[in-house]
């Protein structure tokens, strides 16, 4: 029976998921920061839009002019998401680091090597929250393709209790997109320098991500989780 009632909230939950998204994402007044970098190259080429995982549903809306593969935990839970996001045009490919995760990255790679967007949280589909992982350094090295550090902030959300502190933009909610400078990994990179730029990428992600929260006026979204020491 459980099966039963799992396969129907399968059909339903994600549809409905997205016309809220929709509607309500429809009525906020979106400001993007620093986006022409990452608009002029998307128009010739594909690379990898990285973020934080809290953001993702939000994103997945707000890169719908770009449709990517876009890894998706291989969790009962993450067939919610992967089919949420193939509502939003996006091609859902299923891994994690500790389920899948190694042919899931190559499917990846081999969609950018054949002209498809990615798109990849950072922190992975079970953190630790706002530490990036070196899965998403090891596609672009082995890609080619630069990776597009994005966060976004907003003053009006629902935040789920979940280990990221999940965010849903609220109707008539004012959201700031800010978008980082494209790194670029090198072929046959050292673990020393897969560390380098796996830090790196932290450190930009959470630069954008301050912004962001500032721009607001607001703390981090995650600040309570920082004080417990819960979170990132």
């Amino acid at each position: 029976m459980a099966d039963f009632w799992y396969r129907c909230s399968l059909v339903v939950a994600p549809p409905l998921v997205l016309g809220l998204l929709r509607l309500w994402c429809a009525t906020c007044r979106v400001k993007v920061r620093d986006g022409a970098t990452f608009r002029d190259y998307a128009a010739r080429d594909t690379g990898i839009a990285a973020f934080w995982h809290y953001s993702f549903l939000y994103l997945f809306i707000y890169l719908r002019r770009y449709p990517s593969a876009i890894m998706v935990s291989a969790s009962k839970d993450g067939e919610y998401i992967a089919r949420l996001a193939q509502l939003m045009g996006h091609v859902a490919v299923r891994g994690s680091s500790n389920r899948g995760g190694v042919k899931a990255l190559r499917e990846m790679i081999d969609h950018l090597r054949h002209g498809k967007n990615s798109a990849i949280v950072a922190d992975g589909s079970q953190g630790p929250a706002r530490r990036a992982q070196a899965g998403v350094i090891l596609m672009a090295s082995k890609s080619g393709k630069p990776i597009f550090p994005l966060a976004w902030a907003c003053n009006r959300f629902l935040r789920f209790k979940s280990w990221d502190r999940t965010l849903v933009p609220l109707p008539f909610a004012t959201i700031v997109v800010r978008h980082g400078e494209p790194l670029t990994v090198p072929p046959a990179v050292t673990p020393e320098q897969i560390e380098w730029y796996r830090l790196e990428l932290e450190q930009r992600l959470n630069r954008l991500y301050e912004a962001a929260w500032n721009e607001i006026g607001l703390p981090a979204h995650d600040a309570d989780a920082q004080r417990s020491g819960t979170g990132a």
